[in-house]
């Protein structure tokens, strides 16, 4: 279980490392659910438990201040860094080290989990995995850009400087332009892609 809405897929072994992964702009926890649906059938990753936080219902700027599920405010899909809303991501940021310390809390090893999103999503995932005082396994960022460009390198830890990230963006996205890091979802390539780098980050331990 979580503290933080969610929706959480317990391991179907041992739970020896966990994927927390954020959704993007309006989704929920459920649109992203699938993937580990798809693992479970293929018993992959069976040692893992996956977690899909549910951002909260926010007033997003760009959509005329429409409430809308959100890990902070946007005023703008042509510049992402236009009037960056630092409150909202630290906020964001804070709820993803939480998840992380409960994980931790239940005996899994920080090394043995993975902060992953997609597009906002991944932003939050880019930022929340660098700023860890906990050595990660890896981070997962999809159709994304880097947030806060002109203090992220002071966020960094030591812990995770040279953290491994998987990063995957369509060449033919018209929300978060391809120049700033297919089309603005994820296809089955990616998912295979994202499938072979797990295996090396948390390989099974039975």
């Amino acid at each position: 279980m979580s503290s933080v809405p969610a929706v959480v897929v317990p391991a179907a072994k041992t739970h020896t490392s966990t994927l927390i992964f954020l959704h993007g702009l309006g989704d929920t926890g459920n649109g992203w659910s699938s993937v580990s649906e798809n693992f479970r059938l293929r018993r992959k990753f069976d040692e893992c438990a996956f977690i899909f936080p549910h951002a909260p219902r926010i007033p997003i700027t760009v959509n005329m201040g429409m409430q809308m599920p959100g890990w902070f405010d946007l005023c703008s899909f042509s510049d992402f860094t236009m009037r960056e809303d630092e409150t909202g991501m630290l906020k964001s940021i804070n709820t993803v080290h939480t998840i992380i310390e409960e994980q931790i809390a239940k005996g899994i090893s920080s090394e043995r989990i993975i902060i992953g999103g997609f597009s906002q999503g991944g932003a939050i995932a880019l930022l929340a995995g660098i700023s860890c005082k906990h050595k990660l396994g890896g981070i997962v960022a999809m159709s994304t850009w880097i947030a806060l460009r002109d203090k992220v390198s002071t966020m960094a830890t030591d812990a995770n400087k040279g953290i491994p990230i998987f990063q995957a963006h369509g060449e033919i996205d018209y929300v978060v332009r391809f120049d700033w890091g297919l089309d603005h979802s994820a296809d089955p390539q990616e998912i295979a892609d994202l499938e072979e780098w797990m295996e090396k980050r948390i390989p099974t331990r039975a």
